[in-house]
């Protein structure tokens, strides 16, 4: 008994720092990665009998890496949605009929706008304004850079505030 405790203490020794290490980057949590350390090695003295000394390091790890899956699977099952989070999740409000004829009358209006612009930002300002594509794609698709397609987009948005304010 007493070669099997010192050579757990010398496993303890040995291998604290990177079993830690381990349960740190998967945990991401600085106490939880200590107890699971803990959890580790408490495990591992066991089951010591049971274990083959040559592999020793690869069964530490193999121990830590399922302690600390199974405290995120349960981490995940605890945690609490904030107010924030949960209010997203819900469905928006349902749309009357009236809002929907006035949310299609803006979008047609501002369509309308976009074609009546210069060449030079009617495509770009109809794909991010109308289709709203981020500028990155709008910038793949045409075939220009993003700094073009944001200058442009900047230029028609004067545009279309000066056709509104009329």
């Amino acid at each position: 008994m007493d070669g099997q405790k010192s050579y757990f203490e010398t496993l303890v020794e040995s291998y604290q720092n990177l079993i830690f290490t381990l349960c740190y980057r998967m945990t991401n949590d600085y106490f939880s990665a200590e107890d699971l350390t803990q959890e580790t090695f408490l495990s591992a003295y066991q089951n010591l009998s049971k274990f083959d000394r040559t592999q020793e390091k690869a069964w530490l790890c193999r121990i830590a890496s399922r302690k600390c899956l199974d405290y995120l699977k349960k981490a995940e099952r605890r945690s609490i949605p904030s107010g924030d989070i949960f209010f997203e999740d819900l469905p928006g409000p349902i749309a009357s009929p009236e809002e929907k004829t006035l949310e299609q009358e803006v979008f047609e209006q501002l369509y309308q706008h976009c074609q009546s612009l210069p060449d030079t930002y009617r495509k770009a300002a109809t794909d991010y304004f109308c289709h709203e594509k981020e500028i990155s794609e709008i910038a793949r698709e045409q075939k220009k850079s993003k700094k073009t397609v944001q200058t442009q987009i900047y230029r028609a948005k004067e545009i279309l505030r000066k056709l509104y304010k009329r």
